[in-house]
């Protein structure tokens, strides 16, 4: 008999479909968002690639398949978002996006919460800019 599932957050958060979901509703809100253009404007104009690297780092990041690492390395996340000017605006802009998509979930209090303190602590590392 198989052990049952470590409860990581990709499990609590529903697996690969939630992921994905949550990528496409932070990219939605990215596009949408008047409050966004800021770092909407650091990407390409098609967020296809976008989407499926951060659909990958969450993956692994969430304790589910480890996609990004097999593909891309270790994440080093503040060195490959180096190149781009980030600040508190462009850290509160990204944190709005998520704060929506995660909002448009339903995810359990305790979980949500967690999530956030993780990406709050994360946007905050990748701040480079005055």
């Amino acid at each position: 008999m198989n052990p049952p599932p470590a409860v990581t957050p990709y499990v609590l958060l529903g697996g690969e479909t939630a992921v994905r979901e949550l990528v496409e509703r932070f990219y939605g809100h990215m596009d949408r968002l008047p409050e966004a253009q800021g770092i909407r404007a650091m990407h390409a104009p098609d967020l296809t690639g976008a989407k499926n690297k951060l659909f990958k780092f969450l993956s692994g990041w969430f304790g589910g398949p480890d996609l990004f690492m097999e593909e891309f390395g270790h994440p080093r996340l503040r060195m490959r978002h180096f190149p781009f000017a980030i600040g508190p605006a462009e850290r509160d802009q990204w944190m709005l996006c998520m704060v929506r998509a995660l909002d448009d979930m339903a995810i359990e209090a305790n979980l949500r919460e967690a999530l956030l303190a993780a990406f709050a602590r994360t946007a905050d590392h990748m701040i480079n800019r005055e």
